[in-house]
């Protein structure tokens, strides 16, 4: 199965230092003391906040509302003149069900910066291949933003205002195979984009640079994963791959270096460049923002770097 991919799309404005954002739920609930500290966070930086009509919901089951519901919030999220960028609460499970639901030409008429990863890999690649969307990979209010120390704020900043940056060993970032690639940057929580495989949302990953990270599998679980990436074409034409943290993947009583040394042999045919350990997504502190959809240049070797050539808003 595949998709159209679109060439290219509208991009939200610029972002004032002074915005609002809408905050939605579209998986799983967030516990209310996080929520709360979440929001602190984000007004002390200057910010404004909108929660949805139902971000505070909680089930049925692990969902924070029923698909209608959180499917509705998502709509008014981005269709709310006085908001200019969308948040999530968390992650967890559950926006899936919003996939074939999803009213694409309002958010095309209605472009904003959604801020989410994890479980909502799926909605930001759909919105990107179908809209060209920009997807924003980075803090979520109640995930990171509670947590003191849990943002990487000068990549926040910039990628609102539009400012070129980019992102190297102060965030994690290290070389496994040397080389240099161009691309637009894609890609998400691994466990998502293999879970996509064989749908009419399958992620485009060709062409493209390949961000893959994730949180509590276990080193053969990624090599399984790799693997049916690999077997389904999505590895094909790849120009470069970067690894997250990899929080918590680790097997007990394994040698620590048994995933690098995984992610080494899985692309040890690979013509180019490899990097782990940049911070986004799930991190232990310091999420750093990326954007998915623009041009970016990888650079690995003794001074790794990730650079955006483009920015995700326009003026």
């Amino acid at each position: 199965m595949g998709r159209s991919v679109v060439k290219s799309g509208t991009r939200p404005r610029v972002i004032p230092s002074d915005a609002t954002f809408s905050v939605i739920a579209p998986a799983s609930f967030a516990h209310p003391d996080r929520v709360s500290e979440g929001m602190k966070a984000l007004r002390a930086r200057g910010f404004h906040l909108k929660p949805a009509e139902h971000a505070h919901m909680r089930g049925p089951l692990f969902f924070a509302g029923t698909r209608e519901q959180r499917l509705g919030d998502f709509h008014a999220a981005f269709a709310d003149e006085s908001t200019q960028a969308v948040m999530s609460l968390r992650g967890g499970y559950g926006s899936n069900y919003l996939l074939d639901g999803l009213d694409l030409e309002l958010i095309r008429s209605h472009p904003k910066p959604f801020f989410a990863y994890s479980d909502l890999t799926g909605l930001q690649l759909h919105l990107l291949d179908r809209l060209g969307l920009p997807a924003f990979h980075g803090p979520m209010l109640a995930a990171d933003f509670a947590s003191e120390g849990g943002v990487h704020l000068p990549t926040f900043q910039d990628a609102l205002a539009g400012r070129l940056y980019s992102v190297g060993a102060g965030e994690g970032l290290r070389t496994l195979k040397t080389g240099t690639a161009r691309g637009r940057l894609y890609g998400g929580c691994l466990s998502i984009l293999v879970s996509l495989l064989g749908t009419s949302w399958e992620p485009a990953t060709e062409g493209k640079l390949l961000f893959l990270e994730d949180t509590g599998v276990k080193p053969y679980q990624v090599d399984r994963m790799l693997w049916h990436l690999k077997q389904a074409g999505k590895l094909h034409d790849v120009r470069g791959i970067i690894f997250g943290e990899m929080l918590d993947c680790a097997s007990p009583g394994a040698a620590p270096e048994l995933l690098e040394q995984v992610i080494a042999s899985a692309f040890e045919d690979f013509d180019g460049p490899v990097a782990m350990g940049l911070r986004s997504g799930h991190v232990s502190r310091a999420n750093v923002t990326l954007t998915f959809g623009v041009e970016a240049e990888l650079h690995t070797g003794d001074a790794p770097e990730l650079r955006f050539l483009e920015p995700a808003v326009q003026r």
